[in-house]
């Protein structure tokens, strides 16, 4: 294996903010790597470095330093040493930890926190360098259809007939054209190539006829379980297609293919390309959706994996770890395994497909959104994973499909009992005292929507304001004792910590419109779950989360402070660096 290029890396010397003198540091050595499993707090307390007989590496004073660790809230100054936190205190405490060769940096009151985690992440870096993205994936931006159209033509002009066009990131609610995309704007992309557009939120495509046609969908075609062929006003097909109906695509048309080594070297691309997007938002742990494991591991060989994952496996890797008998939390502090991949139980929020008990607001016919998986098939699915000792986790939005989740995890413990479990339940949107109840009894860690509050207020009204006051619930879940986390989603939201602290914190969007304010949070509360939170999230509280001695070193230094600028602004704090086990990986 190749050596591991983020020995290398250094504390490199600041700029901007008065910043400077900062040069590199030495990085984490072999003991805490070949750990496998570091669930307990203990664990991790038991690596911090003794400073009566070693200098600090780096120590950083005059800083507005929010540890989330309660014991000590907010310090000055702390020092690092192999890549951990060495010791939390005041400027002149640790001052005197320095050395002859200790880094030293005056952060001149800029604020410090945590690393940001993200518990639930689809890391699609070679859609971002390959594919026709035709939305903006990290902020509110509004598009045009014919946007749309020009660069879905320009990439059909280079493609052979027959084969796929398809647009990424698109939303359906930041068009300016103020209706939705339909079928006679993609035939005007082309009418030998079958197009899809595909809604960022995943749940839901776009088609043009070609592509009707190749798949012998027409508006006689009853809608398959789980999934609808959406119809205008006059009965004919409008090109909207939402959950498993989209199956039926998959076997039609040509796709551009690519060798086995092309294919990897795209992922490896991809990987390179969004993990430098993250801790350029200050996301120094992510909880990958799947993907290319392999090239997950060569990307980290290279020194190009900058943020910590914790990788949740489906398919043939889940099947792999089930077969050969490795359980959750496998792994170093780099690369381990944490739940399983979301497995799918409804639809989506922010395309209006997601499971409810009662009809959606104003909608005619009455529809309650889809259900994608059956009781029996869930049951039997969870109770096998549980049984292997690997966490489980489901996309349940609606309350009817987080009614099927708890249903079938209670049924596993029953059967195979297991203490700390942590069941998660991805999203988690829509929720009832019943709900919440059996949530807290079964020790579950939602992982739920965090920007959206901001960017998605503009679909809030689809569901209205009585839904609203139960859909992502922080303050439900957080004064029921349930250790909620953040879970941007993204791509179907952006996973701007930053946007997601203000949306949780306000509840107001960015058409300024204010939705279940009853779910706020504190500033303080909302950096909790978007860092020590998510660290509880795939068991490693212990090593991560918060400034405490003995856990890694990972930190972002924010050019205001979070807890004093005005709550509107949050989002528009420069990230003025990222410090992933005290080694620079983003600045400013």
């Amino acid at each position: 294996m190749m050596k591991d290029r983020h020995s290398r890396r250094g504390f490199l010397s600041m700029t901007g903010a008065g910043i400077a003198g900062v040069v590199s540091g030495p990085w984490l050595g072999a003991a805490a790597a070949a750990q496998t499993r570091l669930g307990a707090a203990a664990a991790a307390q038991t690596q911090g470095v003794d400073l009566k007989t070693q200098d600090a590496d780096l120590v950083i004073f005059n800083a507005k330093v929010y540890t989330v660790d309660s014991r000590i809230p907010k310090v000055d100054a702390f020092a690092v040493k192999s890549g951990r936190f060495a010791a939390v205190g005041s400027t002149s405490e640790m001052k005197s930890l320095a050395g002859k060769g200790t880094q030293t940096f005056d952060a001149k009151q800029m604020t410090i926190v945590p690393g940001f985690i993200d518990c639930h992440n689809h890391a699609p870096g070679n859609v971002l360098l390959y594919e026709v993205v035709v939305g903006n994936p990290y902020v509110v931006e509004f598009v045009t259809i014919d946007s749309i159209v020009d660069k879905l033509r320009a990439r059909a002009r280079e493609t052979p007939p027959g084969t796929w066009v398809e647009g990424y990131f698109f939303d359906d609610t930041k068009v300016k054209d103020n209706r939705q995309l339909n079928v006679h704007d993609l035939d005007k992309v082309s009418k030998d190539h079958p197009v899809a557009v595909h809604h960022r939120g995943g749940h839901t495509s776009f088609y043009n006829s070609k592509a009707l046609e190749m798949a012998d969908i027409n508006k006689q075609t009853p809608n398959p379980p789980g999934g609808t062929f959406d119809r205008d006003a006059n009965g004919e097909l409008n090109g909207r297609v939402t959950d498993r109906a989209k199956n039926v695509f998959n076997k039609v048309g040509k796709r551009k293919t690519f060798s086995a080594e092309q294919t990897l070297q795209r992922d490896r691309d991809g990987l390179a390309y969004i993990s430098k997007q993250f801790v350029r938002y200050g996301v120094t742990s992510v909880h990958h959706e799947g993907g290319n494991l392999f090239a997950l591991q060569q990307v980290r060989a290279h020194g190009d994996l900058l943020h910590r994952v914790s990788y949740e496996a489906s398919g043939k890797v889940l099947e792999a770890m089930i077969a050969g008998g490795i359980e959750s939390g496998f792994g170093d502090e780099w690369i381990r395994f944490g739940a399983t991949s979301e497995h799918t139980v409804d639809g989506s929020f922010s395309e209006r497909t997601m499971a409810l008990s009662i009809p959606y607001p104003g909608m005619e016919p009455p529809y309650k959104g889809n259900v994608t998986e059956t009781q029996d098939d869930l049951n039997a699915w969870i109770e096998r994973v549980h049984r292997a000792g690997i966490q489980v986790n489901c996309h349940a939005n609606g309350d009817v499909a987080i009614d099927m989740m708890l249903t079938a995890v209670e049924r596993a413990q029953r059967l195979f009992p297991r203490t700390d479990t942590r069941p998660k339940i991805t999203h988690c949107t829509l929720i009832n005292d019943d709900l919440v109840r059996r949530m807290k009894a079964l020790g579950a860690v939602p992982a739920a929507f965090t920007s959206y509050a901001y960017y998605n207020s503009d679909k809030f009204h689809f569901y209205g304001e009585e839904l609203m006051k139960r859909c992502m619930a922080y303050r439900t879940f957080l004064d029921a004792g349930i250790v909620a986390a953040a879970g941007s989603d993204f791509s179907p939201g952006p996973f701007d910590p930053r946007m997601a602290i203000q949306g949780m914190v306000t509840r107001t969007g960015w058409d300024g419109q204010t939705w279940g304010a009853n779910q706020r949070v504190s500033v303080d509360e909302a950096l909790r779950i978007n860092t020590i939170n998510g660290a509880y999230n795939s068991h490693e509280e212990g090593i991560k989360g918060s400034i405490t001695p003995g856990k890694l070193a990972d930190f972002v230094v924010l050019s205001d402070d979070l807890y004093t600028v005005d709550k509107e602004k949050i989002k528009d704090i420069e990230i003025v660096r990222t410090v992933v086990g005290g080694s620079t990986v983003y600045q400013a």
